[in-house]
C-alpha cells in the first residue's frame, strides 16, 4: 500500500464529513468533470452488504438496478441512471444479478486468502471487526472513455465501488470477465480515497494498493502523480462548496456511451464548417455545439423509434433557426425537416439544396401550425420560446418539442421575476416546464454538454390526456395563455429598478451579449409594443424580433458619451492622483501611474442612472463598451484595470503581413494616454503608434476587409492607441 497524496481540507469543518461524500459522489457518478478524456460514468446498480457478509457469510441477494430509490450516502441522493444503457430487453444480463454474484464470490476470499486487501479495504479498521457492524455500499459502474482519432480502441471498464461510511473509504475495484462471462475483481489499478480526522483538522488522502502492479493506460487509469496531485485537489475543493447545483444531471436522458461516439463522428464530420464560417461570430463555439446539440437529438430520436417500434426517422422544424447549423446537420443525417427565421443569414448559401431553410416571421397564431411535423425545435429561440410547447400542442397531438432556453421571454415582453429565492435561470426554466405542463405535455428536463452556462433543455415526448379530450385540453390552454396576459411586463423607464451590477453585464448568472452574438438581449423584449394583429392570433401584444437586427455592440453611441464613460472610468482606476514626473533624456517616463484594478460591478457603481441605462441598451453594456475601447482598458476576469503598453510592445512580435498593414496605420489617430493621463504616455513619440500632438497626425488609409471582425477586436469607436 503506497499513498500518494494527502491534503487538509481548508474550508468550514460543519460541511463534513458529509462533503467528503458530496466529493466523492462527483468522481463516482460524473468523472468526466475532472478527467477531460472520460466521457462519463454509467452507474449499473447498487446493494447494501455488511461488514460480516463480506467477512465470509454472504448472505441474500441484495442488489438493485441503479436509480431504484433508496437509502444513500449522507449528504446526497442517490445518482439517476443511465436510462439509454439499463439491459431493457429480454435475455440481457441483469447488472444487479452481476454484482451479486461478483460480492458473493468476492467477499469470502478476502478472510480465507488476501487478508492484506481486507486490510485496504476496512481502512484504518483493518483487521477487527468493528463493535456495530458497518454497512457497506456498493456500485457497479462502467467508466466510459472519450473516443477520438488519436484514441478509437478506447473501450469502457467497468469497477465495483465499496463506500465504507463508517471508516470513512471509498476503495475502487477494476473488473475483468473471465472465460464463462463472469466478473472478477483485479488486482492491479485498486486505489482508495479516505477521510480521515486529526487535531481537529480534515485530511483527504488518495492511496494505492500495489503500486508495483499499478498499469496507467492514460485514460481510464491515469498515473498514480495525477491521483494525488489533481484529483485529491478537486476533490479537496468540492468537499467544502456547499452550493448545490440547481440542474439535472448532464445527459441523464440518453445514453453517454452512445452519445460519446455520435458526437466525435459528427464533429470530425462537420468540423469543416469552422474554416468556411462567413459570419462574424466564433466559429469553434457555433459549429461544436450545434454538432453537441444535433447529437443530443439524433441520440434522443432513435431511442424513440426503439421504444415505438417504427424505423421512419422523425421530421422537425426549427424556429428561429438563426444560422440553420443544426438544420443542417439534421437534414445530413437523414431527418426530414426545415428551418425557420427571420432574418437570413451568409451561411445559408453554403448548406446546399437539401437544408431547407426560410427567411419568415413567426407570429403564434392559427396560421403557424405545423400539423405534419414530429418535432417542433427552438433552439435559442428568444420571444419564440415560450411559445413552442403551444405550438407544438396545438399543431397535433402527436407532435412533440425541444426547446433550449436562453434570454428570458414571457409570451409577450420580457420576462418579469416572482421569486427571489430562486437565480432567474432557475426560475424560467420552472415557467417554461409550467407551460408545458399546461399545455398538456409530460415534460422532462436534462442538461447538455454544450460549451454555454445555458445547457438545461426541456422535452416534451408524450402526454398527460387522451387524444379525445383535445377540445377541452385546448380550451385550458386558452385560459392559461389569457392568465398570462395580465402579467406585468417591463417598460422602458422601468430598468432603473435593476441592480447596478446586472448593468456591468458581469458573468456572476447573467449572460452577457458581445458585438455578433446570435443571442437578442433581454431589453429589446422591453422595446416590444403591441404589433398589428394577426388572423387567428392566440395573444394580442406579440411582437416578433424586427428584420434588420439593429447594431447595439456600443459603436453607433455618440461619441461625447463614450468619451465621458472613458474619462470617468480612467479617473476611478487612477484614484483621482496627478503624479508630477519628469522624462529622462531618450523621452521616457521614469515613474507612470498604472492606476488599479476594480471589478465591473464596483465601476458601475459610479456611474449615474442615466448612463447606465443608456449602456444597458447596447449588447454587452459597460463591459463591451471597455473593450472596445482595447487601448485604454484590459478587462479580464470582470476585473478592469489601465492597459500599459510597455508591457503590450513586449509580448510576441507580430507576424510581417500585420506589421506592414500596422504600419500604414500609425499616427492616425490621436495617442488617449498623450491628450488625458495626467502623466501623458508611457511610451516615447517615436515608439508610440498614435500621434503626440496634432503636428504628427497622418490621413487614415482604407484596407481591404480579409475576414469578419469578431467580438473582441478594436472598434473603430475607439479613442487611439
Amino acid at each position: 500500500m503506497a499513498q500518494v497524496g494527502r491534503a487538509r481540507v481548508d474550508g468550514p469543518g460543519a460541511l463534513l464529513p458529509a462533503g467528503f461524500w458530496s466529493a466523492v459522489a462527483v468522481w463516482v457518478e460524473r468523472p468526466q468533470v475532472a478527467n477531460k478524456r472520460l466521457c462519463g460514468a454509467r452507474l449499473e446498480a447498487r446493494r447494501k452488504a455488511a461488514w460480516a457478509e463480506s467477512r465470509g457469510r454472504p448472505g441474500p441477494g441484495q442488489a438493485s438496478p441503479e436509480g431504484a430509490r433508496g437509502p444513500g450516502l449522507p449528504g446526497r441522493e442517490p445518482a439517476a441512471a443511465d436510462p439509454g444503457l439499463r439491459p431493457l430487453k429480454a435475455g440481457a444480463r441483469d447488472p444487479a444479478a452481476d454484482l451479486d454474484s461478483l460480492w458473493q464470490r468476492f467477499s469470502p476470499s478476502l478472510a480465507d486468502g488476501h487478508p492484506a486487501m481486507l486490510a485496504f479495504l476496512a481502512g484504518s479498521g483493518a483487521g477487527s471487526q468493528p463493535e456495530a457492524p458497518g454497512e457497506l455500499e456498493l456500485v457497479l459502474r462502467t467508466v466510459i472513455p472519450k473516443t477520438s482519432p488519436h484514441r478509437p480502441l478506447a473501450v469502457p471498464k467497468r469497477e465495483v465501488v465499496v463506500h465504507d461510511v463508517l471508516s470513512g473509504t471509498v476503495t475502487f475495484l477494476p473488473l475483468e470477465e473471465d472465460d464463462r462471462g463472469n466478473l472478477e475483481v483485479k488486482k492491479s489499478n485498486v486505489y482508495q480515497i479516505q477521510l480521515s480526522h486529526s487535531d481537529g483538522e480534515w485530511f483527504i488522502s488518495v492511496l494505492i494498493f500495489c503500486p508495483e502492479r499499478w498499469y496507467s493506460d492514460g485514460v481510464v487509469y491515469p498515473k498514480p502523480t495525477w491521483l494525488g496531485g489533481e484529483l485529491l485537489a478537486r476533490l479537496t475543493r468540492w468537499a467544502v462548496e456547499s452550493r448545490k447545483s440547481e440542474l439535472k444531471s448532464t445527459l441523464s436522458l440518453v445514453s453517454v456511451m452512445r452519445y460519446s461516439k455520435v458526437y466525435q463522428e459528427l464533429k470530425e464530420k462537420y468540423r469543416s464548417m469552422v474554416k468556411v464560417w462567413p459570419e462574424v461570430t466564433d466559429p469553434e463555439k457555433f459549429v461544436y455545439e450545434d454538432v453537441a446539440i444535433a447529437t443530443y437529438l439524433l441520440i434522443l430520436w432513435e431511442e424513440e423509434r426503439a421504444e415505438r417500434g417504427v424505423t421512419a426517422k422523425q421530421s422537425f422544424v426549427d424556429l428561429g433557426c438563426g444560422n440553420g447549423l443544426l438544420v443542417h446537420i439534421l437534414s445530413s443525417e437523414g431527418h426530414p425537416g426545415r428551418g425557420i427565421d427571420v432574418r437570413r443569414r451568409k451561411i445559408w448559401d453554403l448548406y446546399g439544396p437539401q437544408t431547407q431553410l426560410e427567411e419568415g416571421v413567426i407570429t403564434p397564431s392559427d396560421e403557424t401550425l405545423f400539423p405534419g411535423v414530429d418535432w417542433v425545435i427552438g433552439n435559442h429561440s428568444d420571444e419564440l420560446t415560450p411559445w413552442i410547447p403551444v405550438i407544438a400542442a396545438r399543431s397535433s397531438y402527436d407532435c412533440r418539442f425541444f426547446v433550449l432556453p436562453c434570454c428570458f421571454f414571457d409570451f409577450v415582453g420580457r420576462y418579469r421575476r416572482r421569486q427571489s429565492r430562486k437565480t432567474q435561470y432557475r426560475e424560467y426554466l420552472d415557467f417554461i416546464l409550467e407551460v408545458g405542463l399546461s399545455c398538456g405535455f409530460c415534460v422532462q428536463e436534462d442538461c447538455l454538454r454544450i460549451p454555454s452556462t445555458k445547457r438545461a433543455c426541456l422535452i416534451g415526448k408524450s402526454r398527460t390526456y387522451l387524444p379525445t379530450a383535445e377540445a377541452w385540453m385546448d380550451e385550458q390552454r386558452t385560459q392559461y395563455l389569457h392568465s398570462r396576459r395580465g402579467h406585468p411586463q417591463s417598460l422602458p423607464g422601468e430598468e432603473h429598478v435593476l441592480s447596478v451590477s446586472r448593468f456591468a453585464s458581469s458573468d456572476g448568472g447573467h449572460r452577457t451579449f458581445d458585438a455578433g452574438t446570435e443571442c437578442v438581449p433581454e431589453i429589446l423584449a422591453a422595446e416590444c409594443g403591441a404589433g398589428p394583429p394577426t388572423k387567428g392570433s392566440w395573444l394580442p401584444g406579440f411582437h416578433p424580433r424586427e428584420k434588420a437586427e439593429p447594431v447595439r455592440n456600443c459603436a453607433t453611441l455618440p461619441r461625447d458619451f463614450i468619451d465621458q464613460v472613458v474619462l470617468q472610468v480612467a479617473n476611478l482606476l487612477l484614484g483621482g492622483k496627478k503624479l508630477n514626473t519628469e522624462r529622462s533624456q531618450d523621452g521616457s517616463l521614469q515613474t507612470w501611474n498604472g492606476g488599479g484594478s476594480l471589478s465591473l460591478a464596483e465601476v458601475a457603481r459610479e456611474l449615474d442612472p442615466e448612463t447606465l441605462w443608456q449602456l444597458k441598451r447596447e449588447c454587452g453594456g459597460l463591459k463591451t463598451l471597455l473593450r472596445n475601447c482595447h487601448q485604454v482598458f484590459e478587462v479580464h476576469n470582470g476585473q478592469v484595470h489601465i492597459r500599459d503598453w510597455r508591457q503590450e510592445l513586449q509580448k510576441e512580435k507580430p507576424s510581417e503581413a500585420k506589421r506592414s498593414q500596422s504600419s500604414e496605420a500609425v499616427k492616425t489617430r490621436i495617442c488617449w494616454f498623450f491628450a488625458h493621463h495626467p502623466d501623458g504616455c508611457a511610451l516615447s513619440a517615436a515608439c508610440c503608434p498614435f500621434a503626440h500632438g496634432p503636428e504628427e497626425l497622418r490621413p487614415p488609409r482604407m484596407f481591404k476587409k480579409q475576414r469578419p471582425v469578431h467580438s473582441g477586436a478594436t472598434s473603430s469607436s475607439e479613442p487611439g492607441h
